[in-house]
Order: C-alpha cells, then structure tokens, then sequence
C-alpha cells in the first residue's frame, strides 16, 4: 500500500463504530483496532492459534481506490484461525461475547451478564459452516446505520469473493504491530509496509477493474445466490460488464443458483428483502431501481424455471418495487385499499363506488370515474 492508503486504513481502523445495543442496553464505542486486539489476545490465551488478521471486502476496495466512488458499510475482519473441532468454535464465540463486555461502560455491573446476554443485545447474526471444504463463523454486531462489524474466523473456506471488484484482503498485522508498540507512530517516512491481495487471482487486472467500474468475475455457481444480488447492485451503481457477451452466459448461473438455494418465491422474497435493509440503508430512492433492475436480470436470463415460477418470480419483485414506491409516497399507499370491480356495465346504482376504503389513518379519497 502507498503512505495515501495506509492514511486511509488508520482512519479505518481508528474510527469509532457504535455497537447499538436492543432494549435498555447501552451503544459500545468501538474503534476497529481495538476490538481486533482484544479478540486476538482472547483467542491466544485460548490456545487458538492466530494465522493473519485481513480486512475484507468492500472496505479493503474503498481503502485502495477512493477516489471512484467505492463506499463501505459493513467492516469485515477476517482472523484467519485452526477451528478442527466443535469445541474451537464454541471457544470463538465466547471469546467474542466476553470482549464485548470489556466495552461497556465503567458504571455498568458486569458481573452478572452473561455471554448469551451479550448476544441477545449485540449479535444482529451469527453463522457457522463445517463442511468438507469450508470451515468458518461469522459474528456480526449491530448497527442502526448498516455500518455492523463483522467478525469471520476462517480456517478454510473455498471461496472468498463474488466479483473482482470486491475480492481484495489487505493484511493488518504489520499495521497492528504498530499500534501496539508504544514507541512506533505511523508516518510518511517510517510506517509499515502493508500488503493487499486479491482472491481473485489476478491482481492488476481486478485493480483496473476497481479503477474502471467494471464487472467481472469467475464460476458464479460456486457462490451461495449465485451473486445475483450484488450483481444487480453494481450494475444499479454504474458499473459495467468487463466482457459484455461473457455476461450474459454468466447471469444465466447466477440466476440457476440463485433459485437452487432459494427455490420457494417466499424465500426469494424474504432474501431480497433481507439484502434491501442491509445494503441500502440511508438510499431509500434508489431501492426501486435496483428491483427493477434485478427484475431486467431475473426476465432476460432465467432458463432453469417453468413458465409460472419464472411469472411468480418477476410478480413478486414487481410488488416489491410498487411497495418501495408507495413507502416513498411516489404512489399512493395501496395498503388500506380494497378494491371491487364492477361487475356489469348495466349496474344501475349510482351510489355504486369502485372502492372500499378500509379503517386506517391516513384516509385515503378516491372519486368514481363520471
């Protein structure tokens, strides 16, 4: 990294996230660094043995080339850890929970908070996957601004990236080693050399990639969804197809993918909601056009349904887009409307009305067509 990136990693690092707690728990003032630290030296003293520590993602890409744009919400900090039984994991998940409490304020009584507490305050989700090929937990901890800190300890996992633009790893022990030397200061002229890497294989060409705004990436089926949201998310932000006949052979497996691992429309639907609250937090105007973009992917690309699920498919999104209008108040609010169709043009009943408006506030006036 150059001493401008490295800039932008300290501030990164050193910037306060508040860990937002449910009920009448307080928000933790948390700096990057500092959890990192106390989660590795948690990890040690448990005789988990710690390889690297690598920030991920989206914020490695906003470290690397700010200057297009790339934003970040969640921080993503991988521990790269031996997890060869059930027991290390459980061992994980402690060691997080019990940091959390060095984070509470001074006048809170910790003695009688338990870890389960700290979850059930703190963890907006937690995964874990033990597989042939991948063994691996995620803790996420919640914030109200979409910004969640997210903990993944890694001992293997297959694949790390869904497209080139988001495949970078920066490795922060040599900055870490810094921080907590007390005679060490990062400067122009005496700061440590940092690395970045790209799961992505190539290094250069995903740089360009970053650079340019341009999609790419490789075997879509191997990822969970096939990437087919965030696909539609970058293409809603101006980025563009590296190889515009390559794409679309790829949004085909994108799209078999991602109704292999959501097969019901129920499930489809609670997925796009679920990737809607977390990546658009604060771009409420700009939900609707990812939908309808999502829906452009879903009608072009889809070759793995019938005729009808495809159809159920694209309603949904559909409803899903006039909702997101309705919340903005672009359309009007069906949600209280009931609505009756005449049933012959011979009704003679003048009082007869198109619609039924149902109790709720507000009040919803609709006039009959003369």
């Amino acid at each position: 990294l150059t001493w401008d990136q490295i800039k932008i990693l300290d501030q990164v690092l050193a910037e306060v996230i508040p860990i937002h707690g449910r009920g009448n728990f307080p928000t933790l003032d948390v700096k990057p660094k500092d959890i990192i630290h106390v989660v590795k030296e948690q990890l040690l003293e448990k005789q988990i043995n710690v390889r690297d520590i690598r920030l991920n993602g989206s914020t490695a890409s906003h470290i690397l080339v700010k200057q297009n744009g790339t934003r970040y919400k969640d921080l993503d900090i991988i521990f790269g850890v031996e997890l060869p039984s059930e027991l290390e994991f459980q061992v994980v998940k402690e060691a997080v929970l019990n940091c959390l409490l060095d984070f509470l304020p001074k006048c809170v009584n910790k003695e009688k908070i338990t870890a389960q507490t700290m979850k059930d305050a703190y963890v907006q989700k937690m995964v874990k996957v033990s597989t042939d090929h991948d063994r691996w937990s995620l803790i996420s901890l919640s914030n109200n601004s979409g910004k969640n800190v997210e903990l993944k300890f890694v001992n293997s996992l297959r694949r790390q990236f869904e497209f080139s633009v988001d495949s970078f790893q920066i490795i922060l022990d040599s900055i870490l080693n810094v921080y907590r030397a007390t005679d060490c200061k990062l400067t122009e002229d005496s700061h440590p050399t940092v690395i970045a890497e790209s799961m992505y294989g190539d290094f250069n060409e995903a740089m360009d990639h970053l650079k340019y705004k341009l999609i790419s990436t490789r075997n879509p089926e191997e990822i969970r969804g096939g990437g087919l949201l965030k696909y539609s998310n970058l293409l809603v932000r101006d980025f563009k197809p590296a190889d515009e006949a390559e794409i679309k052979s790829l949004e085909r497996y994108m799209c078999s993918r991602f109704f292999i691992d959501f097969p019901d429309v129920a499930e489809q639907q609670r997925k796009i909601e679920s990737y809607l609250r977390n990546h658009f937090i604060g771009e409420e105007k700009s939900k609707y056009d990812y939908l309808m973009t999502l829906r452009g992917v879903v009608n072009e690309s889809t070759v793995c349904l019938m005729g009808h699920e495809r159809r159920q498919t694209l309603n949904m999104i559909t409803i899903l887009a006039l909702k997101v209008l309705g919340e903005q108040n672009i359309i009007p609010n069906a949600a209280n409307v009931t609505c009756y169709y005449q049933p012959a043009p011979y009704i003679s009943d003048r009082n007869f009305s198109n619609y039924y408006i149902a109790h709720g506030q507000p009040p919803i006036i609709y006039q009959s067509y003369p």
